[in-house]
């Protein structure tokens, strides 16, 4: 298969190149496009052998569902059954946003969708590229990630032609993607709400929009897997890069920061003796400790800005198998905003490879 690649300005997108791929869309094909977290890779709901396809192109376990792409709130209420009022204000604050909520679905979407589930996640994408999308083609989009499963999400159009060119339709390419980090998703089905997986939106915004506390288990903090998974990103291996990683992690950076710098210096030296290529992972307010070690040094981004630290992750991981890495140490981040989704990633990156200081 011929890959068609759509470049297309985010500010401006061009309507001629965005109703090819609707069109293409509409004729059961399969179309990556950007959002504002990563770049999705859809099929319309309606296309139910397009969806299959996404599972085989990504090689993506049929019991992990896809999230559904709205353009707003009207088509939202049009695949879930009556969600009750507090459900509609809190999309109604986030969307277009990167929230993922879960509620019962109506009939309209398919199985194939939600891996047989009653429940459907649902989100509209803060990106006027796929906002735009999903208007020219007429009904919700679902749309994973546009990569391989298992390896780390694509934020650039580049990172999704690594990994699937020859495999989809259509690629629109444009540009970096805003966040670098997927959506935050919140099942609301149940009491307390429950964080699926943390995201770009901080579940504390979530808590003080709805009032109540949002209940975060075990798995939403990158630690094991959940026995069923209700939407992406809670079963599995994911955000890998082919190299092994190790995560080094305090229960206080403030006053520990010194003993993490020391033991990621001391794994690295220890893995760089056995003449592998190795690099490490480190804020920006301490790569400086690392530069005699001989090893590959890569800024995340500075502790004072997670947002920076977001944005990069997956392009850094990424990073790692450019430069052919074989065993990277990253250091870890507080469990706070954005720092939950970041340890989330890191954690499943690693494969549950954790040192505690």
């Amino acid at each position: 298969m011929e890959t068609v690649i759509l470049r297309v300005d985010p500010e401006k997108p061009d309507e001629g190149s965005l109703r090819y791929a609707a069109d293409v869309l509409r004729r059961g094909g399969l179309v990556a496009f950007p959002t504002e977290t990563v770049y999705g890779l859809g099929a319309l709901i309606s296309e139910r052998e397009a969806v299959k396809r996404i599972f085989e192109v990504k090689g993506r376990p049929l019991d992990n569902p896809l999230i559904v792409h709205v353009s707003g709130v009207r088509m939202f209420l049009e695949l879930v059954e009556s969600p009750p009022e507090e459900v509609v204000r809190l999309v109604e604050k986030f969307w277009p946003g990167p929230l993922t909520v879960v509620w019962w679905k109506r009939p309209l979407v398919p199985d194939e969708v939600t891996a047989g589930l009653s429940k459907v996640a649902v989100r509209s994408p803060a990106h006027p590229v796929a906002l735009r999308l999903i208007e020219l083609s007429g009904e919700a989009i679902a749309a994973p990630s546009a990569n391989r499963s298992g390896k780390p999400s694509p934020t650039r159009a580049e990172h999704v032609a690594s990994d699937l060119y020859g495999l989809v339709d259509v690629i629109i390419d444009s540009g970096e993607t805003i966040h670098g980090l997927e959506s935050t998703i919140v099942d609301l089905t149940v009491r307390p709400p429950k964080l699926l997986r943390p995201g770009a939106l901080p579940v504390e915004e979530v808590e003080r929009a709805l009032g109540v506390e949002v209940e975060i288990p075990h798995y939403a903090r990158g630690h094991g897997e959940a026995e069923v998974a209700l939407s992406p990103g809670m079963k599995y291996k994911h955000y890998a890069p082919e190299a092994e990683l190790v995560v080094v992690e305090a229960d206080d950076y403030s006053s520990k920061l010194a003993d993490v710098v020391a033991k990621v210096r001391e794994l690295a030296s220890r893995a760089k003796e056995g003449r592998r290529r190795v690099a490490v992972l480190c804020s920006s307010e301490t790569c400086g400790e690392y530069s005699d070690l001989g090893v590959e040094v890569l800024d995340v981004g500075p502790r004072r800005n997670m947002f920076v630290v977001a944005k990069r992750l997956f392009a850094t991981l990424r990073e790692l198998d450019a430069k052919g890495i074989e065993y990277a140490v990253a250091e870890g981040f507080e469990e706070r905003g954005l720092g939950l989704a970041i340890m989330n990633r890191l954690r499943k990156a690693s494969g549950g490879a954790i040192v505690r200081v």
